[in-house]
């Protein structure tokens, strides 16, 4: 209920929250000015980590004291980041590698872009919305590795996949990314396991040029304890080898539109057909039983070449 605060003084809320009981996240909320009985007050937890399930206390203190807290049990679903706040989102940078990712947008000032590589957007097109990205020039070596590793998730115990041979819950991993340039390395996706002892298992790789547009990949994992999901680019052969990543998805249940096995879904490395460049090349995405494929249109004259880009066939010739 609304604590009775006195018009001429602004009140205060205290709120709590808690994964297990042990561990206590607290703040302050000031109210700015007089509320009324059954006014609807809204406060965002940006410090939470989605998904988790946490106990929330809220406590108003009056001009007399405290009143009476209330607790209510908040289950998250889904976590989401599109790297929009400085924060990201509580994913972190690998010590142990030999460079980081950096936070990123199209309008960013004091940054040197290398020439064809790289998106000059985040994935919506938007050129005000950031992402993440690894630079590949000197003084990087090829091999060179920067991984981002997500916060730590709880498993939900109680919400368990019935298709999952190994009866432990699924979550559904999907992200954005942009692998242009002709020296682009590669994009790996680890699950990390935390136990007695980590262990990093290889869930998605891809090499190689993707073309110069942002893709969507989507991969079910099954977690048996708790977990973070690690993302590793890893530098090619020269500096025209940048790779981004935008808007990270992890929500329970399996993909949809998608096996239930973890598989890259999107664009394997694609063939060049003669002496085409990436550049006369446009980019058409359809869905072909449920999966999303990636196809090359070249224009021809006044007509166009349909090629599937896994082996480059021709798929239509509208001459």
């Amino acid at each position: 209920s609304n604590p009775d605060f006195s018009k001429n003084a602004p009140g205060l809320y205290f709120v709590q929250a808690t994964m297990d009981q042990t561990r206590w996240w607290e703040q302050e909320i000031p109210i700015g000015g007089p509320i009324q009985k059954g006014q609807l007050l809204t406060y965002n937890l940006t410090e939470l980590i989605k998904p988790e399930s946490y106990l929330v206390r809220l406590t108003p203190i009056t001009r007399y004291g405290e009143g009476d807290a209330s607790e209510r049990t908040i289950t998250y679903r889904e976590f989401h980041c599109s790297f929009e706040e400085e924060a990201l989102c509580s994913f972190s940078q690998d010590k142990s590698d030999e460079f980081d990712w950096i936070r990123q947008s199209g309008t960013k000032e004091g940054t040197t872009y290398t020439p064809n590589t790289g998106p000059s957007s985040d994935h919506t097109g938007s050129s005000q919305g950031f992402y993440m990205f690894i630079e590949t020039s000197r003084p990087r070596l090829e091999g060179d590795k920067a991984r981002l590793m997500s916060p730590t998730f709880n498993i939900n115990t109680k919400s368990v996949s019935s298709s999952s041979a190994s009866n432990n819950p699924t979550y559904c991993f999907t992200f954005y990314y942009h692998m242009f340039g002709k020296h682009i390395g590669a994009l790996n996706i680890f699950l990390r396991l935390k136990g007695q002892m980590l262990t990093d298992t290889l869930i998605w790789s891809l090499t190689g040029n993707q073309g110069n547009y942002w893709q969507q990949a989507r991969v079910n994992i099954h977690p048996t304890t708790t977990f973070q999901v690690v993302m590793e680019g890893v530098r090619g052969s020269g500096i025209e080898g940048n790779i981004a990543i935008d808007d990270v998805t992890i929500e329970e249940g399996e993909c949809k539109d998608s096996p239930s096995n973890s598989e890259n879904l999107y664009n394997p490395n694609p063939v060049r057909i003669g002496p085409w460049a990436l550049q006369t090349v446009h980019i058409a995405q359809l869905m072909i039983q449920n999966i999303l494929k990636s196809f090359y249109l070249r224009k021809i004259a006044l007509n166009y070449l349909l090629l599937f880009t896994p082996l480059g066939q021709v798929c239509s010739d509208s001459r």
